[in-house]
């Protein structure tokens, strides 16, 4: 079987290049078949089986459709020149052809699972491609940027090195923040027994604390009990699980997951972010081996869903002006979520315009899945395999594009940069603290 490689542009990467260097056949031989014969069983075994090749996927594929449908970016090609090859040859390849796996697996793929759906036979290639990245990750063949994530994460439980003062002191400022809209908001720390243990990811108190104000608003206008932890376990991102060092994933769900228990709440809320979500419902406990998680956790697009539906947060005055949606993958496709998304979206806005294809079908921002945290040296060939979504976004002539999602957010606002689109992109709580009625008494008595 001989790989199907189109050229690429050279894309020097530090970490993978020299790792390059020194790997030998005889580490590469022993990762391969560990992986597959001890993590993997019949699951792959039936997916390699069964596919017929047909290429089917392709067509579902928003890197094959952006690259005016070169067939080395479609779904069963990079199944075929990855995991395919290490089976055939049983673990026998050299480093060259494990660094354009990582390449592959990591730069050229958001493990969206939108080619699943397109597949006849209903094979997961999102899960070979994962199994890709766990063989890549154990021979520390990972793109550098994404990797000092999943360092810092190990080394400080949360992905943007946040120090523990830091992390107090984005809270107090956030919460001097929301009393200026509510003067009575508090953001409480440590509040044992409460209802809610509401988790960020690493970005926002690095580079977003505005919506850490927001959500206080929020929860005060709303009359929820609810807390913050003061210690690490308040990130619920985890890079980790898509670089393939689930050892580290672990470790950052299991801390998530015992800050909640240690502080007694009811549940978690998530911020806006997908893959958080799904490490902290599914992928963190499927290899924690629990079978569900020890607390309820609920995603931001639920929790405003039934604070709005349920009339704790009323809408003064809806937003102007067309409004799109990117839809997550994580909370969407692979969750369900998204008619509680179509609900707030056209709760909040006036003019709410969905984009076509919509929903479970809608294509990935292509920022998801690791790709944008495998950082500047890829975003190009990124940028230019979201061709696809940039005239989705283009055809609903929307002045703003709402992202509950934070790589989503990312990705968009490279795309609307990208593509010239003239776009702003925003949060759902940005736009919820626009559009929502706060009672005259929480308001600021005028002097």
């Amino acid at each position: 079987m001989k790989p199907t490689i189109a050229i690429r542009e050279p894309v020097v990467d530090d970490l993978m290049d020299q790792t390059e260097k020194i790997l030998t056949e005889e580490q590469i031989e022993k990762v391969i078949n560990e992986v597959i014969d001890q993590e993997t069983g019949v699951r792959l075994q039936t997916y390699v089986d069964t596919c017929i090749h047909c290429g089917l996927c392709a067509e579902a594929c928003h890197w094959y459709l952006s690259n005016d449908r070169d067939v080395s970016f479609a779904p069963v090609t990079k199944v075929k020149d990855t995991i395919w090859v290490m089976l055939e040859k049983k673990g026998k390849v050299d480093a060259a052809f494990i660094k354009r796996c990582s390449q592959i697996a990591h730069t050229e793929c958001n493990v969206c699972r939108r080619c699943g759906m397109y597949c006849p036979f209903g094979i997961d290639i999102a899960y070979m491609m994962l199994v890709v990245r766990r063989i890549c990750a154990k021979l520390e063949m990972v793109p550098l940027y994404l990797q000092d994530t999943v360092n810092s994460h190990a080394a400080t439980m949360n992905q943007m090195w946040v120090k523990p003062d830091e992390w107090i002191d984005t809270l107090q400022w956030q919460e001097e923040e929301a009393q200026g809209y509510v003067p009575s908001a508090r953001l409480p720390l440590e509040k044992e027994g409460a209802e809610i243990m509401y988790s960020v990811i690493g970005p926002e108190p690095k580079f977003l604390a505005q919506l850490l104000g927001n959500i206080t608003v929020i929860m005060k206008v709303a009359g929820l009990d609810w807390t913050m932890p003061a210690t690490a376990g308040w990130d619920n991102s985890n890079m980790a699980m898509y670089s393939g060092d689930f050892e580290v994933m672990a470790r950052v769900e299991r801390l998530h997951h015992e800050t909640a228990q240690r502080l007694k709440v009811k549940k978690i809320v998530m911020g806006e972010c997908g893959h958080a979500f799904r490490g902290g419902e599914y992928d963190g406990p499927t290899w924690l081996g629990w079978m569900s998680p020890p607390i309820p956790i609920v995603h931001a697009v639920a929790f405003y869903y039934d604070l709005i539906k349920s009339g704790r947060i009323k809408i003064a005055k809806k937003v102007e002006g067309p409004v799109t949606a990117q839809y997550p993958c994580n909370i969407v496709r692979n969750a369900g979520l998204g008619s509680k998304l179509r609900y707030i979206m056209s709760a909040v806005c006036e003019d709410f315009v969905d984009l076509i294809p919509n929903d479970r079908h809608a294509f990935c921002c292509n920022a998801g899945g690791d790709t944008i945290n495998c950082g500047p040296p890829w975003k190009k060939i990124r940028v230019q395999s979201a061709k696809i979504q940039s005239e989705n976004f283009k055809r609903t002539g929307a002045h703003t594009i709402v992202t509950p999602c934070h790589n989503c957010h990312s990705g968009v606002e490279d795309i609307v940069d990208g593509y010239k689109l003239g776009m702003h992109v925003k949060f759902f709580s940005e736009l919820l603290i626009e559009a929502m009625e706060i009672p005259e008494h929480l308001k600021p008595k005028e002097e």
